[in-house]
């Protein structure tokens, strides 16, 4: 008589190890968050909001007196949330947690205690390889928040800052149609009876997406230029209407460059952005015209751009009136402030949820992303690159 067959088989009879789950013990974290001393940094990565639920949570903050000041939050707003405030800058510095928007610099790292975490913007192509040095030798280990990558793919600090710079374009290019000398004194504005001002937005990314939605908004007629043919149908989709759009041809940008009021550059490269607007083109455009080049901190798309600060925010060059600061998000700090805060508190939590940075990395795949240095080693190949330097896989050192 056949014995009955098993639904098992041989290996899956066989005792096996059991396997169980490794609990993280939360930890408790203490931010240090120092005042922004970059020329014309206004913005600040917590808003006394987010300080609250992290202090409701266990874990501490302390603050430079006057950090958020520039945003709008006052020593008060932060010290009734639960932060302490300080006028003792090192002792802020030397917090094992830093939060910054702009990335320390060489004197502030000297405060900096060794093996400290750091989390801030990077901004590679204003960097010196001694600042890497300084990271190195200090053995600290810092996320750059342009790197981190949501789960979708994208990048949320990268994103939410476009958002807010594709928006105030528009917003910026009304004030100078009216403000700046040689204006045109155009009013960004559908008025029955008077033509609708004209704007060339050239890059179908987040920066023109935001662009484009603000420049319909006011009632703008608006056209859309990129290399793309899937951003262009992408910007179409999003923005919910028919729009002008063309993949970057000279013949028909420059017929539009030369009919527009308003012309937005948004294209971004991998190490500058390619120059699609010759100086000829640009003679070619109306007197009293606005260029707005959002692409400036990576050279610009404009032959003509050059940058400038908000200060002195523009210069006419063949008649045309060029905007070029390159933190345009930094003149709204405020929004700025709240937006970053937005994408860096959920990050606190899960680094003090798992126990720390080393774990928190570990299983969060878009944070990883973010890391450039691990306890000072270099780990981004793009850096390394950049400035010729070695690096490991990070892959390779924690797990």
């Amino acid at each position: 008589m056949d014995q009955p067959k098993s639904p098992f088989t041989k290996a899956q009879l066989l005792p096996q190890e059991e396997t169980l789950e490794i609990i993280h013990e939360k930890s408790d974290l203490l931010i240090g968050i120092p005042k922004e001393t970059h020329f014309q940094e206004k913005r600040i990565c917590l808003t006394p909001d987010a300080i609250a639920a992290l202090t409701a949570n266990g874990h501490r903050v302390l603050m430079e007196n006057g950090a958020g000041e520039e945003a709008g939050f006052g020593d008060v707003d932060y010290s009734e949330a639960g932060a302490s405030l300080t006028n003792d800058t090192k002792k802020v510095f030397g917090c094992p947690l830093l939060l910054k928007v702009e990335p320390p610099t060489l004197k502030e790292l000297e405060w900096v205690q060794p093996k400290t975490v750091i989390i801030s913007a990077l901004q590679l192509k204003t960097q010196k390889k001694s600042y890497f040095e300084a990271l190195a030798k200090k053995k600290i280990t810092a996320l750059a928040f342009e790197f981190i990558k949501d789960e979708d793919g994208s990048y949320p600090a990268v994103k939410a800052l476009s958002e807010i710079a594709g928006t105030a374009s528009v917003l910026i290019a009304s004030e100078l149609m009216v403000n700046a000398e040689n204006a045109n004194g155009l009013l960004f504005g559908n008025i029955s009876g008077v033509p609708p001002v004209e704007v060339v937005v050239i890059g179908a990314g987040t920066v023109g997406q935001y662009a484009v939605r603000s420049a319909l908004g006011l009632g703008a007629n608006v056209r859309v230029f990129d290399s793309s043919i899937t951003k262009l149908r992408r910007i179409q989709s999003k923005v919910g209407q028919t729009l002008y759009t063309s993949t970057i041809q000279p013949k028909n940008l420059l017929k539009a460059l030369r009919r527009c009021d308003v012309a937005i550059g948004a294209i971004r490269g991998i190490h500058r952005s390619p120059v699609v607007v010759t100086e000829d083109m640009v003679d070619k455009m109306k007197n009293g015209a606005v260029i707005i080049d959002v692409s400036i901190d990576m050279g610009g798309c404009f032959e003509t751009s050059e940058m400038t600060s908000h200060d002195n925010p523009s210069v006419i060059k063949n008649g045309v009136i060029h905007y070029g600061v390159p933190n345009i998000p930094a003149r709204y700090p405020k929004t700025a402030s709240v937006s970053i805060s937005n994408i860096f508190t959920p990050y606190l939590f899960n680094i003090a949820d798992n126990g720390g940075i080393e774990n928190a990395v570990r299983l969060d795949n878009g944070l990883r992303n973010g890391l450039y240095f691990y306890r000072g080693i270099l780990t981004n190949k793009a850096v390394a690159k950049w400035f010729d330097m070695p690096y490991s896989d990070i892959n390779l050192l924690i797990f």
